[in-house]
């Protein structure tokens, strides 16, 4: 069965007009053809669709129900070009988006809600992942970009692009209490507390800047705990578990128990949290372009 919108079109026309004179003329053909179309569709669906008398038609059963649905369809189908250009222009489809958790406390609030403003009927799916994660997922096609901390691992150069988007100095999370010491601005001051730190296989490069700034103390940190999302490192500094070097924007993250101090540190520690986004370079989304030129705005 083929059935041609053509022919639903001039089933309406008929149909609202129950004369096959008028419909041929709002259809601006001749009565003939009308009527071989409507009885090509009547033969395709095996159905009868008008009663017809000399005088008179009217709609059968099967034509009463028919003429909603033919209508429903007419008005998709006119739909169809305004869907197409939206959908051209990233205004409408699926953004896959992960985020490590520092992000959340620093870009990705602003992003989404502007994006959200523009592009209100894209349907945005979050997953928040470590970097390492993130890495596998853009590799296995599972999302469309990352929110993350570089490098990119050499065995995606080839098929990943990387934008950086921000940087970030370090500083201390403390057990609330701890901050009362002289020289609260030098790492040094703080070399009694034990450091809470993620595993370095999640985020390479923050894990040995972090290290870095203790040799550049002269410190050895003794690792108490390791904690992968930063929601929980600081949850540990609250529980006078230790301290840690996080992002600044991390004091976002007000918790009770917990005084953020920022640090002298070494101009080459200056700015040495990068965070920037990864997306496979074989996408050809209008979505994620979308994403990304506004994250240049």
């Amino acid at each position: 069965m083929q059935i041609e919108l053509r022919q639903l079109r001039y089933f309406v026309a008929v149909a609202e007009e129950l004369h096959f004179g008028r419909a041929a003329s709002k259809l601006h053909m001749t009565q003939p053809p009308l009527s071989q179309a409507i009885q090509s569709l009547e033969a395709e669906l095996g159905a009868t669709l008008f009663h017809r008398t000399t005088r008179h038609i009217q709609l059968s059963a099967a034509g009463l129900v028919l003429l909603p649905e033919a209508k429903r369809l007419l008005a998709q189908a006119e739909m169809l070009p305004e869907i197409a250009q939206r959908a051209a222009a990233g205004a409408i489809g699926e953004l896959r988006l992960a985020f490590v958790s520092i992000a959340d406390y620093s870009i990705l609030p602003p992003a989404l809600r502007s994006f959200r403003k523009d592009f209100n009927k894209v349907k945005i799916a979050l997953h928040e992942a470590t970097s390492d994660r993130q890495f596998d997922m853009l590799e296995n096609d599972e999302i469309d970009a990352g929110l993350l901390i570089p490098p990119i691992p050499d065995r995606l150069l080839h098929l990943l692009h990387y934008r950086k988007l921000a940087n970030e100095n370090l500083i201390l999370a403390l057990p609330e209490g701890t901050e009362k010491r002289p020289h609260p601005k030098k790492l040094s001051s703080y070399k009694d507390l034990p450091l809470i730190l993620f595993p370095r296989k999640i985020a390479p490069a923050l894990h040995d800047t972090i290290l870095g700034c203790f040799r550049e103390a002269g410190l050895t940190p003794v690792i108490a705990q390791e904690a992968i999302q930063m929601q929980t490192i600081i949850a540990l500094v609250s529980a006078n578990m230790g301290m840690a070097l996080v992002p600044e924007s991390v004091a976002n993250l007000q918790r009770a128990g917990v005084h953020y101090q920022t640090l002298d540190l070494h101009p080459a520690m200056q700015d040495c949290v990068e965070l920037g986004i990864a997306w496979r370079r074989d996408s050809t989304s209008p979505v994620v372009q979308a994403f990304l030129d506004l994250l240049e705005e």
